[in-house]
């Protein structure tokens, strides 16, 4: 179990790592389909997606005006650090938007990542809430699409064809490459590797510039 504090200091570490770098390691590991599918992009802001998984999955369910109350019981139960990450089969409607971005935040929560649709995208940008998502539009799920359970595991589509499995507790990391995610067990290994790497590829990148070939770099380092 991870603790607070610990929460706190990995996530502020991860913010350094590039989510390419973090695949890497993941390959390396034996972990090759944590990367997200290619529809998941920065829907909002600059800011790194970067946080502990806080899953909420729905469904297309018709029904009458007045909202989704489940919608609000799930939004209560983040905590500091959090990520959201919202699954259902919805298609062409919005799950996440500005109030509930507002709400969120309010609670701790430092991103979202949507298997759906975002809107008020100019209104969440100015909140400093990383969103990533796999579209846009102004279509509400209100009478449309339903939360039925969160802190459950999640399917969501990966990058290499199969689905990747997003459990409560996981991290979530999302640059402009894309998204990635690191099952909760070996977060604290990939983080390690993963800040090797990177002091590793800058190392590369001033040799590189000082002269030294692909072929030398890849023989001296063993990684280009």
């Amino acid at each position: 179990m991870i603790d607070t504090e610990d929460r706190t200091r990995i996530r502020q570490r991860f913010l350094k790592v590039d989510a390419s770098n973090v695949a890497d390691v993941l390959d390396e590991l034996g972990y090759p389909d944590q990367g997200l599918s290619c529809e998941f992009q920065r829907q909002t802001g600059s800011e790194r997606l970067a946080g502990w998984a806080y899953t909420i999955r729905g469904q297309m369910t018709p029904y009458g005006l007045g909202g989704d109350a489940e919608k609000m019981k799930a939004c209560a139960n983040l905590s500091a650090g959090d990520v959201s990450v919202w699954a259902g089969d919805g298609e062409g409607i919005c799950y996440f938007g500005e109030l509930i971005c507002i709400g969120m935040k309010d609670k701790g929560c430092v991103g979202a990542l949507v298997d759906g649709g975002v809107r008020d995208t100019s209104w969440i940008s100015k909140l400093d809430f990383a969103v990533f998502g796999r579209f846009r539009t102004p279509v509400q799920s209100i009478t449309r699409w339903k939360v039925n359970a969160w802190d459950v595991p999640v399917y969501l589509t990966g990058a290499t064809g199969r689905r990747v499995i997003v459990s409560p507790g996981d991290f979530i990391l999302g640059d402009d490459d894309g998204a990635i995610v690191i099952p909760q067990a070996i977060v604290k290994e990939v983080l390690e590797k993963s800040e090797k790497l990177t002091e590793q590829e800058t190392a590369v990148r001033k040799s590189l510039s000082a002269g030294m070939t692909l072929t030398q770099a890849l023989a001296q380092y063993g990684h280009v």
